[in-house]
């Protein structure tokens, strides 16, 4: 198979889809590999180690896309390169289809063979290509939380983590999964206090014999929400619905009795976003202001820290295009359950049932199309 990849055109993303290791292991494995270009230099890769892996350089990103059966991206294809895309391609990257109906039904137009990274599940039901970006965001919302707190970014102008004689900031984090967890970790470490919520009892419990008397755990229900974000500094919405739009859990409302000044990281940005008053924003401009409440919801935050967001995400992305290259994406389909679940759009038809529902849809089960 002719795998390849392109430089990534979303603002500020600096992350690629491939690494010369990678391509070392594609070329091993028998595949050609093609790289644009300065592909990988924003994450540290120069295109002399592509190409002593054993890549074609190429200058431009429609070669890549017209000689290539899969190209392999770190975001979705944004709208100028929908027409790049032909029939039958497999395309293999993040994608986040329940919050734009507009790339989905052209990934059904133009009968896209696409693999989300974000819906492929593991054998123990865990999402383990979404997992390290979901470590990597977790982490960097209270990084960037702590930042638009200070008062020159429009904050409160708090210090998460206080001094002697003074009280500490509060962080309120909606959401016990690995972006909840990861966050958890970073706001304990600065001295923060923390608060936890979540829908699961068992998570709670685990939550609570992972961090002890450092992180106070609540049941995620309506009143808990709304007294955690009006005592919070920062509040981290770190909920996922695996490929379905994120409940719409705080709402305007709300903001009108947080504090003046308080920061909102929407790590669900992606997924639509778990605030009523959420819309994507990108690094270059990555807050704005709703209610006197600040809002951070920049929708690819592991681009800022590109090498290590790169090393991470293609750790766990290699693995599983070996197995769609080396075995066709149709046999590594039946063979492997977790690669069938990160299947999105097939043969024209939407194939994520929780895609196909959230954007109301026609869905036809995978499995229908590929006896």
């Amino acid at each position: 198979m002719r795998i390849g990849t392109v430089k990534e055109i979303k603002r500020h993303e600096y992350r690629v889809g491939l690494t010369p290791a990678c391509v070392a292991s594609y070329v091993a494995h028998g595949h050609d590999v093609w790289v644009e270009a300065g592909a990988g230099i924003a994450a540290g890769f120069e295109d002399a180690e592509y190409t002593h892996a054993g890549a074609t350089l190429v200058t431009h990103r429609d070669l890549v896309f017209e000689a290539c059966d899969m190209v392999v991206k770190v975001k979705e294809p944004l709208e100028e390169e929908y027409r790049l895309l032909r029939e039958g391609q497999i395309l293999y990257t993040y994608l986040h289809l329940a919050a734009n109906e507009e790339l989905t039904r052209a990934l059904i137009n133009r009968k896209i063979k696409a693999v989300a990274y974000e819906t492929i599940e593991g054998p123990d039901g865990q999402l383990p290509c979404l997992k390290p970006m979901s470590e990597i965001a977790g982490r960097l919302s209270i990084q960037e939380g702590a930042k638009y707190l200070e008062k020159p970014f429009g904050g409160r102008g708090v210090l998460l983590g206080g001094v002697p004689g003074v009280k500490r900031g509060h962080v309120a984090i909606i959401g016990g999964g690995i972006v909840g967890i990861n966050a958890c970790k970073m706001a304990v470490g600065c001295g923060a206090n923390v608060t936890l919520l979540d829908i699961s009892p068992r998570r709670l419990e685990y939550i609570d014999d992972l961090f002890g008397s450092k992180v106070t755990t609540l049941y995620s229900t309506e009143t808990n929400i709304e007294w955690a974000v009006t005592e919070a500094d920062v509040v981290v919405g770190a909920v996922l619905l695996p490929g379905r739009k994120a409940p719409k859990l705080v709402k305007r409302d709300h903001l009108k009795r947080m504090k003046r000044g308080a920061v909102v990281v929407d790590v669900a940005v992606d997924q639509g976003g778990c605030f009523e008053t959420t819309r994507p924003t990108t690094h270059d401009d990555p807050v704005y202001t709703v209610e006197e409440v600040v809002h951070y919801c920049v929708a690819n935050m592991p681009g800022a820290v590109a090498l290590t967001s790169t090393l991470a995400l293609t750790s766990t992305t290699l693995v599983y295009g070996l197995q769609i290259a080396d075995d066709g994406l149709e046999s590594a389909c039946r063979q492997n359950p977790g690669v069938m679940a990160g299947l999105n759009t097939f043969e024209g038809q939407c194939v994520h049932e929780g895609v196909a529902s959230s954007l109301h849809l026609d869905y036809v089960p995978a499995t229908t199309l590929l006896r």
